[in-house]
């Protein structure tokens, strides 16, 4: 498994309103992505940024969906260029519900 975090940063403060607003418009997008697992978006004002991350089945999908042309997408997107780092994911613990039961 692999984990991306892509992390956006806001030098002249952080706009909580475009970062819901994109949160909100682009979930959908990701439902039922094949080779993602889950997706977070997040908002860190303390720190003006945001950073979303991903979890995927394998390191091709993961770099397979970063192109040139997304990274693109997500400047336009969000305003501010994106960093982009991919970790190996070494153990996942899921306490939702569903994993429990």
């Amino acid at each position: 498994m692999i984990g991306t975090f892509v992390t956006l940063r806001y030098p002249d403060g952080i706009d909580r309103s475009r970062v819901l607003k994109v949160a909100a418009e682009s979930k959908g997008m990701f439902d039922g992505m094949p080779g993602l697992r889950s997706k977070a978006f997040t908002l860190d004002e303390e720190h003006d940024q945001a950073v979303n991350m991903y979890l995927w089945d394998s390191e091709e999908a993961a770099r397979g969906f970063f192109t040139d042309d997304v990274t693109a997408l997500i400047t336009e997107v969000y305003g501010v260029p994106p960093t982009i780092q991919h970790v190996e994911i070494l153990a996942v613990v899921d306490n939702s519900p569903a994993a429990v039961s």
